[in-house]
């Protein structure tokens, strides 16, 4: 089948189900058709008159106003991206990404933390849940994170639309949640991959070792640990205490998979460790993997692996390399897909133009887990040749 076959396919499949009426339907199979296209900027206006639309008022009430669930659509990206990327050695990774805007009517919008600069800026916070295997990677899940200056203001949660249930939940909480509707859906995945700003939540940990759920989380310096010789010691100390052995042999230098830049290569070494005050779940055991850089030695990464007791330290070493992968999902997102492009400031039109484009993501992955696997195109690399491949003419 060609790329527009497959397309068309998929979009009919699933707007079939969702929408009662043609003219959505309709609206829904073009918004994906044009979020896939090569469009500058992907606001409503500019993908109307890309795919022919007089105004972008067909894309506009496909947002807003329409009558459709857009949980059942995320749950149909779900199943197409296991369908075809699922595996028993998958994994979930979670990672929040950022859209800067401007005024403050946009819903969750204030000024926090942005992962885009690295600083305080007026900004949404969308924590997000990739899917990730040997066969490619794919958003599969996402929140919006309400900052308590919204959750707790009747006035602006009314004018943006936020439903009476949503409450605040930090964002390793949404997580959480995130993890529960996975395992409800039965998505594959061995080990949940996050950065230190997630593996450092007790709760989160504490949520995977009651329900024996394996993970790789980076961790900050001072996690504490069960020291040697009791008492507790922060996981900084540990290298310090290895290094101070004289064990200037503990490093063994692996790949943890590859990058848009080649093979990821660092130097390595692991230890069991005990967590204070969480112990792991029955039949599994922590691991703390340290990482250091090659070119930059003082460049030190530490991570905390729960996982079945025997578990072989490349595997964990594997899983931890993985979690690259929803940063590229992020960039492939923002920059070829319009994730982040939307004009919509309410809590339905966000859900429901972010779930889309993660549809059109999904479609992307699939799409490029069938080429040859000599194929050198590569789904991310900006505007790159699979785009050119794929892009509707």
């Amino acid at each position: 089948m060609s790329w527009d076959t497959e397309l068309t396919a998929l979009t009919t499949r699933i707007a079939g189900p969702l929408f009662t009426r043609p003219e959505p339907r309709e609206a829904f199979a073009d918004l994906v058709r044009a979020l896939l296209a090569d469009v500058p900027r992907k606001n409503s206006w500019q993908l109307a008159d890309h795919i022919g639309h007089a105004t972008a008022h067909r894309f506009e009430h496909l947002l807003d106003r329409a009558k459709w669930d857009v949980e059942i659509l995320r749950d149909e990206v779900r199943s197409y991206v296991i369908t075809h990327l699922g595996s028993d050695h998958g994994v979930l990774i979670a990672d929040d990404t950022s859209a800067i805007k401007k005024g403050e009517m946009s819903v969750g919008v204030a000024d926090q933390y942005c992962g885009l600069t690295g600083q305080v800026e007026n900004c949404q916070v969308m924590p997000m849940i990739t899917y990730a295997s040997s066969a490619g990677h794919a958003f599969v899940n996402r929140r919006l994170y309400l900052p308590e200056s919204w959750a707790g203001d009747a006035e602006r949660r009314g004018r943006a639309g936020v439903p009476e249930h949503v409450a605040f939940r930090t964002k390793p909480q949404l997580v959480i949640d995130m993890l529960t509707e996975e395992i409800a859906a039965g998505t594959p995945f061995r080990y949940l991959c996050a950065d230190s700003g997630y593996g450092r939540d007790p709760h989160l940990r504490a949520f995977c070792h009651e329900r024996s759920l394996g993970y790789v989380l980076a961790v900050p310096v001072d996690l504490p640990l069960v020291a040697v010789r009791g008492g507790t010691e922060p996981v900084g100390h540990v290298l310090d205490r290895l290094l101070a052995l004289g064990r200037a042999g503990i490093w063994e230098r692996r790949s943890c998979g590859a990058g848009t830049k080649g093979m990821r290569v660092y130097d390595w070494t692991a230890l069991a460790v005990a967590v204070a005050g969480q112990a792991p779940a029955p039949g599994h055991a922590h691991t703390l993997l340290i990482r250091r850089s090659v070119a930059a030695p003082t460049e030190v990464e530490f991570f905390l692996a729960h996982a079945l007791a025997g578990t072989a330290v490349p595997e964990l070493i594997d899983a931890a390399g993985m979690r690259w992968k929803i940063e590229e999902n992020n960039e492939q997102g923002k920059d070829l897909l319009g994730l982040t492009s939307y004009q919509v400031r309410k809590w339905t039109p966000w859900h429901r133009h972010v779930t889309i484009a993660m549809l059109a993501l999904a479609f992307l992955a699939v799409t490029r887990a069938t080429l040859p696997a000599d194929a050198d195109e590569v789904i991310g690399e900006g505007k790159d040749r699979l785009l050119q491949e794929a892009s509707p003419r």
